[in-house]
């Protein structure tokens, strides 16, 4: 068991060029998995990570290797983060330029619906750090200039999730390219028994950290159902938003004809709403989550996929418009809001006929989620459990499980000066197709074509952690 620990950055031997980036970020103490994880990987060891979505796992990996990276020749490709989706690599890219923004390293990314050109020339150069795909990744390893013999670190990010979107034969292959002589370090959200199977495949006697709850949403996340019939899931949604009840919106659908539908409804309303999906090019979807970020849009609809590829930094709420088919993808849903030890609020509309999937929710959440009545004119009531009610307004009333509300309102949403935390993309590419109300038997997404299977499920003066995602994306997983 390594035990080496830090509650402080500085306490760390890091290079002074990583402090410095570090410092110029706002960051000083380390999210647990910071503090447990960077010590063994500057050690050389393999590493077995599994936090909660938002905990600072990007961190965590980057800092270690960048500061093995500072001391050696450049022009060789040394270090390998494979992650599923384009929006997951270009977040990880941001984080790692600014981290990295004081020394010679230099990053790039290949994934799908870019040329290939500008990544061919990467490849050719051997810049520092490739952040792939695996799809493209594998396109470019199958032409003469595809190498990666010098590859000295390898990260395979979000591993549960490129295990639900069929990718393990494609990680095998890409492994397979690389020198056996090297450091791994595998992080994920939740560790199935697939995931285990892999690390003892791939990983030389792992150093384990686990700290991720069982299929649990972050405690700073006010969860609440609202009872309703499919069809008047629209005007309950337009209610909210129209009260102010609801100030900003991240809303989730099943399939990316409802999105479309929903998105062109609210704006028929005249309420500034924009949607991210596979049928979407990637200058759309960054678009929309720009605007969405800056204020400029009060809502961004987006399907299912998506629920690990959008980080938008303090987002005050995130809306299960359709439930969703498995357990699993309701915390990570919802874990987009709350982030980085903050707070937000997880609303639910449930109609009838989604209501088994509800229990399911249930059931493995272990409690009963907090009931709501529909809205009537500025504000719900909130029926606890127990059958107690609780007023629920916009201006700060108290919220169901004694969190403290803040004001958050598009203005709150910001730019900052991005990675430690991984998060503002657009919306993962989903290139499945599906209409209608929930469809469990079609998802979104797929590299290269490929059908994608349903994911299973991820400061102040003193900040805590480099930590949630933000970052700007670019766009074949």
């Amino acid at each position: 068991m390594f035990k080496v620990q830090f509650n402080l950055f500085s306490q760390l031997d890091l290079h002074p060029d990583l402090l410095r980036g570090i410092g110029a970020l706002g960051f000083e103490t380390p999210t647990p998995v910071q503090a447990q994880a960077i010590p063994p990987a500057m050690a050389g060891r393999d590493l077995l990570a599994s936090a909660s979505t938002g905990s600072g796992k990007t961190a965590a990996f980057l800092l270690p290797i960048l500061h093995q990276l500072i001391g050696m020749p450049r022009g060789t490709t040394r270090a390998l983060v494979v992650t599923p989706t384009r929006e997951l690599a270009a977040q990880i890219a941001a984080e790692l330029n600014s981290l990295a923004r004081f020394t010679p390293i230099r990053a790039a990314t290949i994934y799908g619906g870019v040329g290939m050109a500008p990544q061919e020339k990467a490849l050719r150069r051997g810049v520092d750090v490739i952040i792939a795909t695996p799809g493209r990744l594998l396109d470019h390893l199958s032409r003469p200039y595809g190498n990666l013999d010098s590859v000295e670190f390898v990260v395979l990010d979000e591993a549960d999730r490129m295990l639900d979107m069929g990718f393990l034969p494609d990680i095998k292959r890409i492994l397979a390219r690389v020198p056996a002589r090297r450091q791994t370090l595998l992080l994920s959200a939740t560790i199935p028994s697939e995931i285990a199977d892999l690390t003892r495949r791939m990983l030389k006697d792992p150093v384990r950290v686990d700290l991720a709850p069982r299929s649990a949403p972050a405690s700073g996340i006010t969860q609440t159902v609202y009872t309703v019939a499919q069809g008047e899931k629209t005007p309950l949604l337009v209610s909210l938003l129209e009260s102010g009840e609801v100030q900003d919106a991240l809303v989730f659908t099943r399939t990316r004809r409802r999105a479309d539908r929903l998105a062109k409804q609210l704006v028929k309303q005249g309420l500034g709403a924009e949607r991210i999906h596979g049928g979407r090019s990637q200058s759309q979807r960054t678009k929309a989550l720009a605007a969405f970020r800056a204020g400029r849009l009060r809502v961004l609809v987006a399907t299912d996929v998506a629920a690990r590829g959008i980080d938008v930094e303090a987002l005050g709420h995130v809306i299960n418009y359709d439930v969703p088919g498995a357990p699993d993808d309701y915390v990570h849903r919802v874990g987009r809001t709350a982030r980085a030890e903050q707070t937000g609020d997880a609303l639910t509309f449930v109609s009838p006929d989604e209501l088994g999937t509800l229990h399911d929710i249930e059931r493995m959440l272990g409690n009963k989620i907090t009931r709501a009545e529909k809205p009537n004119g500025s504000g719900a009531r909130r029926t606890q459990p127990n059958g107690h009610n609780e007023d629920s307004t916009s201006n700060g009333a108290p919220r169901s499980n004694g969190a403290p509300q803040s004001n958050r309102g598009p203005s709150n949403r910001g730019r900052s000066s991005g990675p430690p935390n991984r998060g503002r993309s657009s919306g993962p590419p989903n290139r499945g197709r599906s209409s209608g109300p929930p469809n469990r038997g079609k998802s979104e997404g797929g590299d290269h074509g490929r059908q994608e299977r349903a994911p299973k499920a991820e400061g102040t003066s003193r900040r805590r952690g480099v930590g949630s995602r933000r970052g700007t994306p670019r766009g074949r997983r």
